[in-house]
């Protein structure tokens, strides 16, 4: 777990903070929302990866003990309820365990909806 005393200004530097079995999960699922999300920029918005569109927050992804949380704003969870039930979670956000296989075409999937909902709302 890094220490969030660090203020990071990179998604490489907070990669780097875990162990290499993390870092390469954290590393599929920033090469699946660059897919997803070609237009789309890297930052760090709560000390967490993110990726925005047209100045706007698009999904953060975070390493945690136990899980990977992604955060796709409420709607991005609302829009994938049946297929994201197995998965603990809140408003706007999910858990995918580490020890079990990360749905990684389901990321995709949500990340094209939010791609979608950014332009339709900068129309």
């Amino acid at each position: 777990m890094p220490t969030y005393k660090k203020q990071f200004t990179t998604i490489d530097e907070y990669i780097r903070t875990f162990p290499k079995d993390v870092q390469r999960i954290l590393e599929k699922i920033r090469r699946t929302i660059q897919r997803a999300a070609p237009e789309a920029e890297e930052a760090i918005s709560y000390q967490m990866p993110t990726f925005k569109l047209n100045g706007k927050n698009l999904v953060h992804f975070a390493a945690w003990k136990n899980h990977i949380g992604f955060y796709p704003t409420p709607s991005g969870t609302e829009a994938f309820t049946k297929e994201l039930s197995q998965y603990e979670g809140a408003k706007g956000s999910v858990r995918f365990p580490t020890d079990q296989p990360i749905p990684y075409d389901l990321v995709r999937k949500i990340v094209i909806f939010r791609v979608k909902e950014n332009l339709e709302k900068n129309k």
